[in-house]
């Protein structure tokens, strides 16, 4: 198959899925919507209340703030790949289970398979647990790092910044840097696979730029 066909057979599959717990809070699933051949592929927590009522990711306020960020370094959103951790919402918009993000786990790997992006942005600390479990999104967000080959961005999710306005202009610094990541992709040195529980928490040896 290729990307699209994959990202296609994902969605079917995420829209039926009974493999865990939130099959029975999900209205419609929401496995993630932009181009096959994305360069950014984005990584939130799971659908709130507005994506579980319209199976898209990021349509209420946190969704109209990455718009905004996605503005500000000259993209829109059918440009990029957005998607999260977990295609069923959460009930009470509470944080995804293990059980649950291991459920989910296969959709997402497909996905990124599928469009091997050229860089991969977690937002929120359940994104980032994907690919550094032990790393603080405190310590490390905004630095780019090479996790399994691939160049990861860390940053805080766009609602912390909702909720916490002392963190929009954190989130929009490290957004403003996203253009100069996509340049120098191929420059970044892969973190080592077995230290990375240690190295995680350092953000001094995460800092590449």
């Amino acid at each position: 198959m290729n990307s699209v066909e994959v990202l296609k057979e994902v969605a079917a599959q995420a829209a039926i899925c009974t493999k865990c717990e939130l099959q029975y809070s999900r209205k419609l699933a929401v496995p993630g919507e932009g181009p096959a051949d994305a360069e950014i592929f984005f990584i939130g927590e799971g659908p709130g209340f507005h994506e579980n009522e319209q199976g898209r990711p990021f349509v209420g306020a946190a969704g109209q703030f990455l718009e905004e960020l996605l503005a500000s370094i000259h993209l829109r959103r059918e440009q990029v790949f957005i998607t999260n951790v977990v295609k069923c919402r959460p009930p009470g918009n509470r944080d995804p289970q293990t059980e649950e993000l291991a459920a989910c786990s296969d959709y997402l790997e497909r996905q990124i398979l599928a469009i091997n992006p050229r860089v991969i942005v977690t937002l929120g600390r359940y994104s980032l647990a994907r690919f550094l479990p032990n790393a603080k999104i405190s310590e490390i967000h905004g630095q780019a790092v090479r996790v399994h080959g691939r160049l990861m961005v860390p940053m805080y999710h766009p609602a912390a910044a909702l909720h916490q306005p002392s963190l929009r202009s954190v989130v929009e610094a490290d957004f403003a840097r996203l253009p100069e990541w996509m340049a120098k992709a191929g420059t970044v040195p892969e973190i080592p696979s077995e230290p990375v529980a240690q190295e995680a928490q350092s953000p001094e040896q995460l800092s590449l730029f």
